[in-house]
């Protein structure tokens, strides 16, 4: 029996009972050229290379290791379709692909390309099948250096450098079918309520008649808490549960309650499970983070989700787990998924463990200096928010990370506020980081600053003159004019620390600032610099940069293949410490 690698459902947050993991060995190949859609590759009955996916050609556990850039990759493999899925609609799930993307089945193209390497999506295959021997090609083009879709930390030189690591093209995250009923359920997204212990769910359907039943139910560790039944009559519907029992979705307890969604059309009924939180987030100037009415300090560690045998797709669900598990154990509550859309797996667990995320898109490498530039990041960006809309882990949205002036252009600030507006618009519930650690916009929730001064002294100082309206942060320190402090936000310094530890000899190894000499130094440097993050009552948060090392980048309180550089409970005493917020 061949062993499937990330075997585990995708998507816990809407699962059915049938499906199909399709990770394993694929056939592949690599297409530079990029001539193969006019040599039809997508009717050959191989490719010349095995791939075992969802690993990406360029990481080890792929089984092919080529680090060099690829402008076009190409998969195929035989699918088998149960007898019992007849009558019902066959989806085929990719849950990542870098960058575009099409699907042929049987040599016949289904759907229109997907633009797009960060978020999910999926097409219904059902009329391209065969009724007995099927096959399903995907061809992905790739162009980290186009300027035209997010890169995030992914290298436009041949090799790693600086910040910026090894590249990932194609496929890079698990591949599956799915039936559904003719009429079925396709998302839905939860709206908590505390004030009255109820949830609003906005329950999208698709092919139901109008006079269809939908019928939502609520469970807490098998207890019944709740159910509702509507009459469809649109796309569309919204209803809400009364919860029997309160049960709040808290910092350290992700208390969860699951869903049940069953759809009736004539004689057949679609059922898919879901689950949610109950939790409100709330963000101001005078009360900072606040999770159901309290305030929290925000202690984040930046987390960039990549591994030495995956590059950014984890090996194992346990692995995903285990970078929450260690973080909690260093005294964090949560992380700053650092430009990277991270896999619904991770969310599910951090909405598990109740872990406070911020979530980001993987923005560097897109030109951000002009607005027709909205084109190629709207779509994506609009895609990742509607899929992790209902974690109650995500308190919070970042579209954009540090546009800097590129090629002696400065950032469109059209741009930022258009993603910003829109961002609202479609979801009010969460605050919205418009721009991290870059020059202000006009529209953003946060006070956004990142810091790497490395003297704790000189670090206080940049933050003591807070009361008389300013920042002396990095930008402020080289642009005094174009950096502004906006008294009435709330302030985040989402990045700050980066000291760097090498437990293995390196040569290319770097991190913020000089290095320390010593344990105690080390220690003494941690424990100034997020003192004077913890002791400012005008400072919600703070993220460390960073969990752990990611290649030569080696500031990690963990390396790179997840050792403790030292005991966390070092760590925890540090960063857990009471804030002047909380008190």
């Amino acid at each position: 029996m061949k062993i499937i690698p990330r075997c585990e459902h995708p998507r816990p947050d809407r699962y059915r009972d049938e499906w199909i993991n399709l990770n394993g060995e694929w056939d592949f190949e690599i297409d530079n050229a990029k001539v193969g859609m006019q040599k039809e590759f997508f009717k050959r009955d191989s490719l010349n290379e095995k791939i075992i996916v969802p690993f990406s050609p360029e990481s080890v556990l792929s089984g092919i290791g080529h680090t060099d850039f690829m402008n076009a990759v190409w998969y195929r493999r035989d699918i088998d379709i149960p007898k019992k899925w007849t009558g019902k609609r066959v989806l085929l799930h990719i849950d990542a692909c870098d960058h575009t993307t099409m699907v042929f089945v049987n040599g016949k193209k289904v759907g229109t390309a997907h633009k797009g390497g960060y978020t999910s999506f999926l097409y219904d295959i059902t009329d391209a099948l065969n009724e007995d021997e099927n096959y399903v090609t995907v061809y992905a083009e790739d162009d980290v250096r186009s300027g035209k879709q997010f890169a995030g930390k992914q290298s436009t030189r041949l090799g790693s450098y600086g910040c910026y690591y090894t590249r990932t093209t194609g496929i890079w995250q698990t591949v599956w079918l799915e039936a559904v009923e003719p009429a079925h359920t396709v998302s839905y997204r939860a709206y908590p309520n505390i004030s009255d212990s109820s949830v609003t769910l906005e329950v999208k359907t698709q092919g139901a008649k109008c006079g269809s039943t939908l019928k939502v139910r609520a469970t807490y560790k098998g207890r019944p808490m709740g159910e509702t039944v509507t009459q469809i009559n649109s796309s569309t519907e919204f209803v809400k549960i009364k919860l029997a029992e309160e049960h709040l979705w808290e910092c350290g307890s992700g208390r969860l309650y699951d869903l049940d969604f069953e759809l009736m059309c004539e004689d057949k009924t679609d059922i898919m499970h879901g689950y949610f939180g109950l939790r409100e987030v709330k963000l101001t100037k005078e009360s900072g983070l606040q999770i159901n009415g309290k305030t929290v300090f925000g202690r984040f560690v930046l987390d960039q989700g990549f591994y030495p045998d995956g590059i950014i797709t984890a090996p194992s669900d346990d692995a995903l787990k285990f970078d929450i598990e260690a973080s909690l154990s260093c005294g964090f509550n949560g992380a700053r998924l650092h430009q990277k859309v991270f896999e619904p797996r991770f969310l599910y667990h951090a909405d598990t463990h109740g872990y406070m995320v911020w979530a980001e898109a993987g923005n560097w490498g897109f030109d951000h200096t002009e607005f027709a530039s909205l084109e190629y990041f709207l779509s994506e960006w609009l895609e990742e928010v509607e899929r992790d809309f209902s974690h109650p882990s995500v308190i919070g949205w970042c579209p954009f990370n540090e546009t800097w002036d590129k090629d002696g252009k400065r950032q469109c600030n059209a741009l930022i506020d258009s993603i910003y507006d829109i961002t609202k618009a479609i979801d009010g519930t969460r605050p919205v980081i418009a721009n991290s650690g870059s020059y202000p916009t006009t529209r953003t929730d946060v006070h956004d600053v990142h810091d790497y001064t490395q003297e704790p002294e000189t670090f206080r100082s940049c933050f003591a003159e807070m009361d008389d309206g300013i920042i002396r942060d990095q930008l402020y320190r080289k642009s005094p004019k174009r950096q502004r402090y906006n008294t009435l936000l709330p302030v985040f310094v989402s990045e700050y620390g980066g000291v760097k530890w090498v437990i293995d000899a390196d040569d290319t190894a770097w991190g913020y600032g000089s290095s320390v000499a010593s344990e105690e130094e080390f220690f003494q440097r941690l424990k100034g610099l997020t003192d004077t993050l913890l002791d400012n009552p005008h400072i919600f948060g703070y993220c460390y940069t960073q969990l752990t090392d990611v290649e030569q980048e080696q500031n990690g309180l963990l390396t790179y293949d997840r050792r403790f550089k030292f005991e966390p409970s070092k760590y925890a005493k540090i960063f857990s410490r009471i804030a002047e917020i909380e008190k």
